[in-house]
């Protein structure tokens, strides 16, 4: 029996790595123009640059393409880096991490996925709901968590830091989000989050900052 070679069977593990990554940027593309519904596979494989059949390979259907393609977006998204060093100040960890969070959320191009999630959800609820988890459930435990220290330091009054995040969050996306979302206006500019990320962490300290701080 001859062995294997190991050179040869990383070339091809690198070589289906990338046809796959092929795969779904093309199908990226195509979901992100025409929509979960007004995507076919035929066009998928065009702008993938791969025939059908091997498109079939690497995907059952459509809908297991598109679950792959959020799932990445998901975990992307998820280990988005924001700076909770409990020794900065309240007010300018979450002045930074509002920002951060909005320009994430708003970003040009990127309210095309959480459209294209939000219409195909009740379809595919198991989809929704691992986005839900991944980007902004996982998000919203993160800021909760560093709420829950500053709490514990004294530095804030807060009963529930899970609503706390919640709360503060929504906050940022005022007059920024739904307007974005639903293509009423513009991904926001940098000067146009800082105004309203500001005035958000100045309505959450006057309501959660301990008094005398």
């Amino acid at each position: 029996m001859v062995a294997a070679d190991p050179t040869s069977l990383h070339f091809v593990a690198d070589e289906d790595s990338s046809k796959r990554r092929q795969i779904l940027d093309g199908a990226s593309k195509v979901f992100m123009d025409l929509g979960f519904d007004g995507a076919s596979m035929g066009e998928i494989a065009r702008a993938a640059g791969v025939s059908k059949g091997t498109l079939y390979v690497y995907f059952a259907d459509k809908s297991r393409l598109f679950e792959a393609i959020v799932e990445e977006k998901a975990i992307e998204q998820g280990k988005v880096a924001f700076n909770f060093d409990l020794d900065r100040d309240v007010a300018t960890t979450l002045r930074d991490f509002g920002q951060a969070y909005i320009l994430l959320l708003c970003r040009p191009g990127g309210g095309s996925a959480i459209r294209t999630v939000m219409a195909i959800a009740e379809r595919m609820p198991d989809v929704g709901r691992r986005f839900y988890q991944r980007v902004l459930e996982h998000t919203i435990n993160r800021l909760a968590e560093y709420l829950e220290a500053q709490v514990k330091a004294g530095d804030l009054a807060i009963d529930d830091s899970t609503l706390a995040a919640t709360q503060f969050m929504q906050l940022c996306q005022a007059s920024l989000f739904q307007p974005f979302i639903f293509q009423a206006k513009p991904a926001p500019s940098r000067e146009q989050i800082a105004k309203v990320v500001d005035s958000a962490v100045r309505m959450f300290m006057a309501t959660y900052q301990v008094k005398g701080e």
